[in-house]
């Protein structure tokens, strides 16, 4: 009974950082219907190109054994392994074609839903495992009742397909049986196509079903309580490395931003090299100058280069681009300060350069 309240506190969604952190302990939802799946396709695409030839050889050698089985010495032991190594020797090749896609298959259903993370954690010996409550718990608790039932629906189904095509083609069999034995492979080859069909298709079905209720049942798992999402918000901006990094990305964007909003400015006010302001002054945007970027150093001479590459006019004016730096934010306009100083700079550039532009 303690433990309910704090199931019941746990109705968050997983953040990003719980959901990776499971799957780099190697808590994935990975989908054993999806495995049986490609097993099963890989079993009808088997059946369907490559069994009967690998059959009919073998059958053929099965057939040499027996017609000349008096010319085969079985006098002792040594006989007998000499010929089980001829036969595993001639069939052996040509089963491989057989059983290996079922192989490849299966475990490239895993791998694709595992993305290849092998846990050492995982495969290690945790003998915590190994006590009897536990595992009786385990063995009656909600998953696995729930895993029973799905074996259970499972194996009805597949029964019921058997039955179904079996009896369907029972006057078939018989015939066959009686009057031309010979056509019996052909005929199971026939019918283990329908039949292995028929189960790919529920299999498919069954397997997106259960990879949806999978991929839920672990995020349900994962669910947190409103304290663990601010216990690891609190871990996260607590810790020196992430909150460089977080810093990083954020200034990185706003040096992009700022870049390519330089084009948009109307003039550049630098100080030689080391700093430099990109303003923009458009009379019905409000009419009053704005900081559309701003740096020092690299970032100055880059807006300097962005600007002599669009023909914007750059002032060189010490203090005022120091003056400007320091006291304005990009994206805001300039204070009542600077407005004598930023008129004469455009009205000194209207009368030279450009006569659309005027200052009021």
């Amino acid at each position: 009974m303690a433990e309910k309240p704090d199931q019941d506190s746990q109705t968050e969604e997983p953040t990003a950082k719980k959901m990776d952190d499971a799957i780099e302990q190697g808590n994935l939802p990975i989908s054993r219907e999806m495995i049986i799946f490609a097993s099963m396709l890989s079993l009808l695409i088997v059946n369907a190109f490559i069994l009967r030839n690998s059959l009919a050889d073998i059958v053929t050698l099965l057939k040499y054994v027996f017609n000349n089985s008096d010319q085969i010495p079985l006098r002792n032991q040594l006989d007998a392994v000499n010929l089980f190594q001829l036969i595993l020797t001639e069939t052996g090749p040509r089963l491989v074609p057989i059983i290996l896609p079922f192989m490849i298959a299966g475990i490239a259903a895993n791998i694709g839903q595992s993305k290849l993370r092998l846990i050492l954690e995982r495969i290690q010996p945790d003998f915590g495992h190994l006590s009897l409550i536990s595992g009786w718990k385990k063995l009656f608790g909600q998953k696995n009742l729930a895993e029973f039932l799905k074996n259970v629906i499972k194996l009805s189904a597949v029964a019921l397909l058997l039955f179904m095509v079996l009896k369907g083609n029972q006057d078939k069999l018989i015939n066959a049986m009686f009057l031309d034995p010979s056509a019996i492979p052909e005929l199971i080859l026939s019918l283990s196509m329908r039949l292995l069909s028929v189960i790919c298709i529920v299999t498919i079905v069954l397997a997106t079903a259960d990879l949806l209720w999978v991929k839920n049942q672990w995020r349900r798992d994962l669910r947190m309580s409103k304290q663990e999402i601010k216990d690891e918000l609190k871990q996260m901006e607590g810790d020196p490395l992430i909150k460089a990094r977080l810093r990083s990305v954020a200034l990185d964007r706003i040096r992009k931003s700022m870049i390519a909003d330089v084009p948009k400015a109307t003039v550049v006010i630098a100080n030689p090299t080391h700093f430099a302001v990109a303003l923009r002054y458009v009379r019905e945007e409000g009419g009053t100058p704005v900081v559309v970027a701003k740096g020092t150093d690299l970032i100055a001479l880059k807006i300097r280069e962005i600007a002599e590459a669009h023909n914007i006019p750059i002032v060189e004016d010490r203090p005022l681009a120091r003056s400007l730096h320091a006291s304005v934010e990009v994206n805001q306009a300039i204070p009542a300060e600077f407005y004598r100083a930023i008129a004469e700079i455009i009205h000194y550039l209207n009368t030279k350069k450009s006569p659309q532009l005027s200052i009021h």
